[in-house]
């Protein structure tokens, strides 16, 4: 892509309807029933996404380990935009890149569909940061990928993740967050389980900031 490309993307995300200047809203998209029974019944961080990063239904255990893993969220806009969750992540410079480049190879090709560029005219107007990364254009998927995070309960953990294809649901990923057996992560999040089940820890955003 040509410098000029790039700011012709830009200006066509910035020139979206008015009322698409605000908060991007996520799509509402139903989830299996079958679907939402899986997230509770697995005692791993697991949620529903779209292709959009929109958050579509989560466990308890996913929206402990974030705040931003709940339904109704984006996780794009969150790493961005809240710096709560941006303190979760020791390495930031390494995740927001990640994302921007996970996201970009989620949507594809399709940059000018209008939710895409409401999204990124949203972050574009309000992060410096995103603009840069969103011009590099980066393309990589994060399925497999090892990542660092820091819980203010449990402390570091190291995790690995996968997003699973969801059949018959227009592009839905599970995704699932996992330790290495026995590590010390392992014992971390089984002690951030262990507190959502009792109701010894709150997933509310507010509790993190």
């Amino acid at each position: 892509m040509t410098a000029r490309n790039t700011l012709g993307e830009y200006l066509r995300a910035l020139a979206a309807p008015r009322p698409a200047r605000g908060r991007a809203r996520p799509r509402q998209e139903a989830v299996r029933p079958g679907i939402r029974e899986l997230l509770g019944s697995l005692n791993l961080p697991a949620f529903v996404e779209s292709r959009m990063f929109d958050v579509l239904a989560a466990n308890g255990l996913a929206t402990a380990l974030s705040p931003s893993i709940r339904a109704g969220e984006n996780r794009l806009r969150s790493v961005f935009l809240d710096p709560a969750e941006r303190d979760r992540y020791p390495d930031v410079g390494k995740a927001l890149g990640g994302m921007v480049a996970s996201f970009r190879a989620s949507v594809g090709t399709d940059t000018d569909d209008p939710r895409v560029a409401q999204l990124v005219g949203e972050l574009s107007l309000a992060s410096e940061e995103f603009r840069r990364l969103w011009a590099r254009h980066d393309v990589k998927s994060l399925a497999g990928g090892a990542f660092a995070f820091h819980h203010p309960e449990v402390g570091e953990l190291s995790l690995r993740r996968e997003k699973l294809p969801i059949g018959e649901s227009g592009g839905q990923l599970l995704v699932l967050y996992y330790p290495a057996p026995g590590s010390a992560s392992a014992g971390a999040l089984a002690r951030l389980a262990a507190a959502v089940a009792t109701g010894a820890t709150a997933p509310s955003r507010e509790r993190a900031r």
